[in-house]
């Protein structure tokens, strides 16, 4: 029976045409089809891995960030902030929450920024930057981007969020204090419905709150173009997810005697250390659910394998540079990795085995906005056959694993440097000019 039920599963899931089923219909199956995808990278283990990794930086970084977080609100006349906002974040902890983020805040208290010195100061930024570069490499890791920004790029972007990130929760800490105590407001709510209105609001409003920011976090980080909807979908899942773990977070772990019973003071660190571990899971599957949902061909099984043929590669190699060439010659349209797929009708993961090698050979170069485009990384006229096959053939290849580290018999060695030879010949002299 239960096979059965899991056959009728399979055949609902991943056999039904999304294009003749009704929108709620539509809706519901790619919902399901975006959750399995996610717990199957749950269930592989490295998003847990990453979150452990994040656990270990942020307890290391935390204090350097809200240090340089103080300042910047310190500026503002709005440091007072500081601890009510993270008083919230640690709101699943209960009572030991409290605590927390008052030994924390003690902590930041007694860090001088000013008087740190040009050395200690830099050393502080850098720490800060360490994180938000390590959440960068996660985000890019769930997104399967292996480019990454530029190093003026990271400390621009980087200092960016960490500057401006205080002042975005000083003004959200000031609206809600002035909705909360306007005498206006209180005369408002006097009157109903507006009372029950207001009452509704006050109750949605820190929900609201976390998706807008979990949204602007799916969108910013990583380096790559995410579109708004995709980023408020997984916003949304992250946030119900963030508010009911948090709850079970404090019935039963929390309200625990166990903990305190075998780790006896270290109770609250061991606490505080599983709630960031989970915070961190529960933002990196709202980024999986975003990245889902705005690539539906990687859910299935069949888009996690990947396998090509020497012949593909080749072909592969010298279609996306002949594309790009074009349009660089033509001053046209830059190609994208998104395009470049639709034109070729081969699948971005499968693509970006080919495009690695070429960039790494520096037969191309990103540019633009996040690094996006893609542009030949020399004159088209030095760029030969031979470079961009040698190229695409040595892809995935690594410096212990390589042709010249396969012990053969001579006889091998010599066929195959005919057959070398004889390709070299076969495209002697040509350049990538000659295929546009």
């Amino acid at each position: 029976m239960f096979t059965n039920i899991q056959k009728k599963f399979t055949q609902l899931l991943w056999e039904t045409d999304l294009k003749k089923a009704s929108k709620i219909q539509a809706f519901a199956i790619q919902a399901l089809r975006i959750f399995y995808a996610a717990s199957r990278d749950l269930s592989g283990g490295l998003p847990s891995l990453r979150a452990m990794s994040l656990v270990y930086t942020t307890l290391l970084s935390i204090v350097p960030l809200l240090a340089v977080s103080f300042s910047v609100l310190k500026g503002f006349g709005a440091h007072n902030e500081l601890e009510p906002m993270l008083s919230g974040l640690l709101e699943p902890l209960g009572e030991k929450g409290l605590q927390v983020s008052q030994q924390i805040i003690s902590f930041v208290d007694n860090m001088k920024v000013g008087v740190l010195g040009s050395l200690g100061l830099l050393l502080l930024i850098f720490t800060v930057l360490s994180l938000v570069k390590k959440i960068e490499s996660a985000f890019n890791y769930t997104w399967r981007i292996t480019t990454t920004r530029n190093i003026f790029q990271r400390f621009s972007n980087y200092l960016s969020v960490i500057l401006i990130g205080p002042l975005l929760l000083f003004t959200a800490a000031g609206i809600n204090a002035s909705f909360n105590s306007s005498t206006i407001m209180d005369k408002i709510a006097a009157i109903e419905p507006f009372g029950t209105i207001i009452l509704l609001l006050g109750e949605t409003v820190p929900y609201i709150l976390t998706i807008v920011t979990f949204t602007l976090i799916y969108i910013l980080i990583p380096n790559t173009k995410v579109r708004l909807k995709s980023a408020l979908y997984g916003a949304v899942i992250a946030t119900i997810l963030w508010k009911i773990i948090g709850t079970l977070f404090t019935a039963f772990i929390v309200n625990s005697t166990n903990y305190t019973a075998i780790y006896s003071t270290f109770a609250i660190l061991i606490i505080f250390m599983i709630w960031i571990y989970i915070s961190w899971l529960i933002v990196l599957t709202g980024s999986s659910i975003s990245y889902y949902h705005q690539n539906p061909d990687h859910i299935s099984d069949q888009s996690q394998i990947i396998r090509l043929s020497c012949r593909l590669r080749e072909k592969l190699a010298l279609t996306v540079m002949q594309l790009i060439a074009v349009s660089f010659h033509n001053n046209e349209q830059e190609w994208t990795l998104k395009t470049l797929a639709k034109t070729t009708n081969i699948s971005e993961n499968a693509l970006m085995i080919v495009i690695s090698a070429l960039l790494s050979s520096r037969l191309l170069v990103t540019s633009g906005d996040k690094n996006q485009y893609f542009l030949p990384g020399q004159s088209i006229e030095n760029i030969s056959i031979k470079m961009i096959l040698n190229a695409a053939r040595s892809a995935e290849e690594t410096p212990t694993l390589r042709p010249d580290n396969v012990d053969s018999p001579e006889s091998v060695t010599q066929t195959i440097s005919t057959m070398e030879n004889a390709l070299i010949e076969s495209v002697n002299n040509k350049s990538l000019k000659d295929l546009i």
